[in-house]
């Protein structure tokens, strides 16, 4: 007799699952020693279910609800791996798909959630503002990244909600600024105190590149040293 059923004869000392376990697990060493697998495929289960009932004890044959919730479960494990491989596969048509269609977004323009922006040499920066209270008088300041105020701008009353700016790249002497990046607030009274409001800004997409981690579709923005997310843009193209 082999020397599961052995095992069995000497006192029952191993059930039958303990012996299929066994069985798996010697499977996976051996298998991980020549080709370097580390899990068992369907095939593999079947052929050491097949051993397990060739050489079972006829005394202590393997019970039906035992035989149907095994088989039951492996089936579970295995559709659910088969499930997330064609998540995956989802996913990444899905990305490569989004990809394709933002590649036609190279050379327009971006609303960002950004205050910074790049003015190239002859432009100037255009942008959005989001007044949460309506104002006698809203001032537009522009600054350099390091906060040195370059002009100061008189927007007159605004409404509270959404406002389109912009900056003509000019100082307060008419002379215009060179290339390079500069960040625009806003600012208003509001019951006596000195408010600032978010500011999106506008950026020119130079190319489109797939994510890596997370995934998602990633745009190179003109004047920007790291790639900035499709997800996170709130208006493609300037307002008219």
């Amino acid at each position: 007799m082999s020397a599961i059923n052995g095992s069995i004869g000497q006192g029952g000392s191993l059930t039958y699952m303990d012996q299929l376990k066994e069985m798996q697990e010697k499977k996976v060493l051996d298998e991980q020693k020549v080709t370097g697998q580390n899990e068992l495929k369907q095939e593999d289960f079947l052929s050491l279910l097949t051993k397990q009932l060739a050489q079972q004890d006829p005394f202590k044959p393997v019970g039906n609800d035992e035989m149907i919730a095994q088989m039951a479960s492996f089936a579970t494990v295995d559709g659910i791996t088969q499930m997330n491989e064609q998540f995956g596969l989802l996913n990444t048509a899905m990305t490569s798909n989004q990809a394709l269609q933002a590649s036609s977004l190279v050379g327009q323009d971006v609303l960002i959630p950004k205050s910074t922006s790049y003015k190239t040499e002859e432009g100037g920066i255009s942008g959005q503002v989001r007044l949460t209270n309506s104002l006698d008088q809203a001032v537009m300041r522009i600054e350099t990244p390091r906060g040195e105020l370059i002009r100061t701008i008189d927007l007159g009353a605004k409404g509270a909600g959404e406002h389109d700016i912009a900056w003509d790249g000019l100082d307060e002497n008419g002379k215009p600024l060179p290339a390079g990046q500069y960040t625009i607030k806003v600012s208003g009274m509001v019951s006596g105190q000195n408010k600032e409001f978010d500011v999106f800004t506008n950026a020119s997409v130079n190319s489109v590149l797939l994510g890596k981690g997370e995934g998602g579709v990633m745009l190179n923005l003109a004047g920007f040293d790291k790639p900035f997310n499709l997800a996170e843009v709130v208006q493609i193209g300037k307002a008219k």
